[in-house]
């Protein structure tokens, strides 16, 4: 082979693997996780029949990880039995979780519920699998619009049962630097 061309080859054998080498290394780097986040939909359980849903797309990205006051998203909730209830969207203020379980709050956006719009409420969710539970602020502060507001990320324990077959809550444990 002339010298020429096996320097073509060559120039092209260490060129490919350059290429595969730092395009695995690229794929390899791992992505940086957010710092915190609650996601997912489930019912509550009630014996009467009641319609209870809660939905949650909170994050709090890395960059904010010493701060869950500037956590993102929002969440949803519905209440309803007989034809009568109400719902609620929330823009999320506060996220704080610690293994599975969470604490979110957020202003009410929107809402049919009377005097509610503008008012903070808080939920706690704790992530176990099929048997995830929640509690809410308004359990201890009044029905939100009527009751006492609580805090950024204040609710109460996670006392309510999630309908067998609806838990998908998904909780990604908050790692601050102490």
């Amino acid at each position: 082979m002339k010298r020429r061309t096996k320097i073509v080859v060559l120039g092209s054998a260490l060129l490919l693997t350059a290429g595969v080498a730092s395009a695995a290394t690229a794929s390899d780097s791992p992505r940086q996780r957010e710092a915190a986040a609650l996601t997912g939909t489930a019912k509550l359980y009630r014996s009467a029949g009641d319609d209870i849903t809660f939905t949650f797309d909170a994050h709090l990205a890395a960059k904010d990880k010493a701060d869950p006051m500037k956590a993102t998203g929002t969440f949803e909730f519905s209440h309803y039995l007989n034809n009568s209830g109400a719902r609620a969207e929330v823009k999320v203020d506060c996220l704080v979780t610690g293994g599975k379980v969470a604490v979110v709050s957020g202003i009410v956006t929107e809402s049919d519920l009377p005097g509610a719009e503008g008012k903070r409420v808080g939920v706690t969710v704790h992530d176990l699998g099929r048997h995830d539970r929640l509690g809410y602020s308004w359990a201890s502060t009044g029905r939100p619009g009527e009751g006492n507001e609580p805090p950024k990320c204040v609710s109460s324990a996670p006392y309510e049962k999630v309908e067998k077959g609806t838990g998908d809550f998904t909780v990604v444990p908050w790692q601050p630097e102490l």
